[in-house]
């Protein structure tokens, strides 16, 4: 009797670590494929729609978001008064009137942005109230000729009115929108007296972006103001990582490494203690050979998705010139080549999202690319 209740015990043991076992195994979360961290391939709509609009005005956004892109944009530099608004470079006269300000001719001036001497007009020397009184225009006029119509036109916005229109836009649409700031220059900015960690996250709380789950991605090109920004909030923050030269954060210390041995895994591994993904230029990722063709992908999504990181590309552009001669179309390198098909290349390689100047292509490419990844093979 003894003996049997015994084996029974053990029996009822045994069952209860079986099924415990079982149970854990079965309950507990399965590492999640990084590739799909943020779901399905994100359309980024490079400064807005900046293959249409003039790029970063309230207009290149909003039409961003009529077609259909999942993020937009904004590049940031400061003004003189500290408020944060969307350039691509604090460098003003390619994408400003101020050279026709003659009230402004004295503050045409030369200085020194990451190593190299600039001249001309600057964001951080004008007040808000003064950079309102100009107007955006082209930067690219002779590769994208129909944006010069409207030169004159728009203003430059400022990261609230952008955040102010996403949350416009998500009520007539009824989707939300994400943003995606990028710091530019923030060594420089930080060394004028101009910080601009501290304004960006004051901008996205006074508009609610600024909790975890947002629709945010925070970027830049340095290595210290986004580990900086990893100890101040809890959005995902993507290291951008350029095809040549190096972090000017890194190089302005002394610091040897380059854009390309941040791709190594050694530093995808470091990369991924204060960011959530990388920024590849595409080229980093479909490489070229001297000859301008597509050679074999490298191993840098694979590498990055090991170390947990989402891989978004830039930038994916329609004129000829911006493409592997794979997917250009006739010989004039400012006509459309194929971006479709260079767009469904680069999700084949794995990308979880792409940058983009035409946003209405990438969500027809995307849409086709997934219809095709659904339908069983043959």
């Amino acid at each position: 009797m003894v003996a049997t209740l015994g084996k029974t015990c053990a029996a009822l043991l045994l069952a209860l670590l079986t099924t415990s076992l079982t149970t854990s195994l079965t309950v507990a979360p399965a590492a999640a494929d990084p590739r799909h961290s943020y779901g399905e391939p994100l359309v980024i709509a490079h400064r807005g729609a900046s293959g249409y609009r003039p790029e970063h005005t309230l207009e290149a956004y909003r039409l961003a978001i009529q077609m259909g892109a999942d993020y937009i944009e904004p590049d940031l530099v400061s003004t003189k008064d500290g408020v944060l608004v969307a350039r691509h470079e604090n460098f003003l006269d390619d994408t400003t009137d101020v050279a026709q300000h003659p009230e402004f001719a004295d503050r045409r001036t030369t200085k020194t942005i990451d190593g190299e001497p600039v001249t001309g007009w600057f964001s951080e020397d004008f007040t808000l109230a003064e950079l309102k009184t100009l107007r955006a225009k082209e930067r690219l006029p002779l590769v994208r000729p129909a944006n010069t119509q409207y030169d004159g036109q728009f203003e430059v916005p400022t990261l609230d009115e952008v955040l102010a229109l996403v949350k416009t836009e998500q009520r007539h649409t009824g989707r939300r929108i994400g943003v995606y700031p990028e710091t530019k220059h923030p060594s420089y900015f930080s060394s004028i007296g101009l910080p601009m960690e501290r304004p960006l996250l004051a901008s996205l709380r006074r508009h609610g972006m600024d909790r975890p789950g947002s629709k945010v991605f925070l970027q830049s090109f340095e290595t210290t103001n986004l580990r900086q920004l990893n100890a101040m909030t809890r959005l995902p923050i993507i290291q951008l990582l350029d095809a040549s030269g190096a972090p000017w954060d890194l190089e302005s210390t002394g610091d040897p490494r380059t854009y390309s041995d941040l791709t190594t895994r050694r530093e995808l591994r470091r990369i991924a203690r204060y960011a959530d993904g990388i920024g590849p230029h595409k080229d980093l990722v479909l490489p070229r050979d001297e000859a301008g063709n597509l050679t074999d992908p490298s191993t840098l999504v694979r590498d990055a998705h090991r170390k947990g990181l989402v891989v978004h590309v830039f930038t994916l552009r329609i004129e000829n010139q911006f493409m592997a001669n794979d997917f250009r179309v006739g010989e004039d390198p400012n006509a459309p080549g194929n971006l479709s098909a260079e767009i469904q290349a680069f999700l084949d390689a794995g990308i979880d999202g792409l940058f983009t100047d035409n946003p209405d292509v990438a969500v027809s490419a995307h849409e086709d690319w997934q219809l095709h990844q659904e339908q069983p093979a043959a």
